[in-house]
Formats: C-alpha cells, sequence, structure tokens
C-alpha cells in the first residue's frame, strides 16, 4: 500500500510559480511511476505529467508542456510538480498519483491505484 499526501498548493496571481509536493509512504516508491492529474469544477479528472521509476522518462499533457516540471527524489519518496507561468486555466485540484511501472501507461487515471487527497490551486488574473 502507498498513502500518498499533497501540499503546496495554494491561491496565486497569473504569471507566478508554485511547486507542488507529494511525500509518500507506506513502501519505497523506486518502482512506481508517478503522475499528477487535475480536476476542475465541472470537468473530468485530466493527466497533467507523469515520471517513470528512475525519473528518466517525463510525459506532460499539451497544456502544461514546458510550463511545468515533475521530478522526484526516490531517497526521500517525494515527487514534485513545478509550476512556471500559471494562468487561471491551471486553477484546480491537482492529485499525486501512484502505479507500479510495468509498462509505460502515463496518463490514463484508471491505470493508477493509489491516490492522494488533493491540494487546492487557485490562479487568478
Amino acid at each position: 500500500q502507498v498513502q500518498l499526501v499533497e501540499s503546496g498548493g495554494g491561491s496565486v496571481q497569473a504569471g507566478d510559480s508554485l511547486r507542488l509536493s507529494c511525500a509518500a509512504s507506506g513502501t519505497a516508491i523506486n518502482s512506481y511511476a508517478m503522475a499528477w492529474f487535475r480536476q476542475a469544477p465541472g470537468k473530468e479528472r485530466e493527466f497533467v505529467a507523469a515520471i517513470n521509476w528512475s525519473g528518466a522518462n517525463l510525459f506532460y499533457s499539451d497544456s502544461v508542456q514546458g510550463r511545468f516540471t515533475i521530478f522526484r527524489n526516490n531517497a526521500k519518496n517525494m515527487v514534485y510538480l513545478q509550476m512556471n507561468s500559471l494562468t487561471p486555466e491551471d486553477t484546480a485540484v491537482y492529485y499525486c498519483a501512484a502505479r507500479l511501472d510495468r509498462d509505460p501507461e502515463h496518463s490514463d487515471p484508471r491505470r493508477f491505484d493509489y491516490w492522494g487527497q488533493g491540494t487546492q490551486v487557485a490562479v487568478s488574473s
């Protein structure tokens, strides 16, 4: 079992930056692919970014490519999402997710087994 706890959300202005953190416990995550998803009010949960077990392979949605960076520290059992140049369209609850890294799947939320409770990000114009 993997427990995930997100932190770092908040209310910011357009153009600002935030760094989200995901603390994992219960087991070492060095065999897990990790991802960030987000869900805005009235919308489906959408993929944001993913990273494979080693950190060598990174994946981003088109909407955040070039602005967001996902990285991990397996020694600390942590995953991060650095978000730059935020826009109001980035407003959502952001979730950290984990799955054993058995195949290249990285963007389908149904394939992820463990989820955090989410952290709210609000970006005003």
